[in-house]
């Protein structure tokens, strides 16, 4: 927590020197990111489903759950993104639209893999001997707990050993289910005509949004420094502890930084856009939340979400 302190107070202290127009650019760019990979997701849900997926209701849940992550930990604006995604498509099923974001993590893994392996190869990533000591919440707790890390492990593992066991019973239609999220595949030229080149987009619009914001910041604008802020980016979600890995993304940016730009600029920078993103992923994300449902609250939404999944029965 002082280590975040710290960083906004470097922030508020470096704000009057931040340029304004890369930094609206930068937004523009995140917003147009949101709306790629919504339309990805829209076409692998649309393979599943002819004919009864929209774009926009689908994009409003991506937004919903962006924002919802943004200020809550573990993950909540996932669970919201699948429920609003599953009222805004007729008798679709939870397990289909919960498998069908596997189909996008095929294309963000290998590019996230790339860029890890480049960053590897710069020598600027901490040792693993070193993260117990970065001032980074979500990885101290890990390193400082290692008795409950473990234990929560575990019951993960147990916990779906449990789920393999009752579902065995329906297995067939859970698979029939399953399947439909990847029904893109078929045929392959499907998947790389209509969810391929919205991802890339996705990834080339995440790319220009930190181009944008270095030079707000006043940092070197480089590829190098571009694919270095995305893989620091990518290791603070690594564990969804604290809401959008706050914290543990200013921890990496100083040490991947050192010899780059000074401790107080890289301090600004990531708090500065932690905040900018925040700021405008809350805004869109409850604003689709209140367009959609007319209510901000998600949690009635899913509790409500859930009561009815449960009258439903086992379908």
């Amino acid at each position: 927590m002082n280590a975040v302190l710290d960083a906004i107070d470097a922030f508020w202290g470096y704000l009057a020197s931040v340029e304004l127009l890369p930094l609206v650019l930068g937004v523009v760019c995140h917003v147009l990111k949101t709306a790629c990979t919504a339309r990805a997701w829209r076409n692998v849900l649309a393979a599943a489903y002819p004919r009864s997926v929209r774009w926009r209701p689908i994009w409003a849940a991506y937004l919903a759950g962006v924002g919802v992550n943004a200020i809550v930990p573990a993950r909540a604006g996932d669970v919201v993104r699948v429920v609003l995604a599953h009222r805004a498509i007729p008798s679709s099923s939870y397990t289909t639209i919960v498998s069908s974001t596997a189909v996008l993590v095929l294309v963000d893994s290998v590019l996230a893999l790339g860029l890890f392996s480049f960053a590897l190869t710069q020598g600027v990533l901490p040792s693993s001997d070193s993260l117990p000591g970065l001032p980074a919440f979500d990885f101290a707790w890990l390193f400082g707990h290692r008795l409950a890390a473990e234990l929560v492990a575990v019951a993960a593992v147990l916990a779906a050993i449990v789920a393999v066991v009752l579902l065995r019973e329906r297995w067939g239609d859970v698979r029939d289910r399953i399947g439909l999220a990847f029904a893109v595949f078929s045929p392959p030229r499907r998947y790389l005509r209509s969810v391929v080149p919205w991802q890339l987009a996705d990834w080339g619009l995440r790319f220009a949004t930190i181009w944008f914001f270095l030079g707000a910041f006043g940092i070197e604008q480089s590829l190098r420094n571009v694919a270095l802020v995305q893989v620091t980016q990518s290791m603070a979600t690594l564990l969804p502890i604290s809401p959008g890995g706050i914290g543990t993304e200013q921890a990496f940016l100083v040490v991947v930084f050192r010899d780059i730009a000074p401790q107080s600029a890289v301090l600004a920078f990531s708090v500065g856009v932690k905040l900018t993103l925040t700021v405008v992923n809350v805004a869109l994300g409850f604003a689709a939340l209140l367009l959609t449902l007319g209510t901000v609250r998600y949690r009635r939404v899913v509790e409500d979400a859930r009561v009815s999944s449960e009258d439903a029965g086992p379908g």
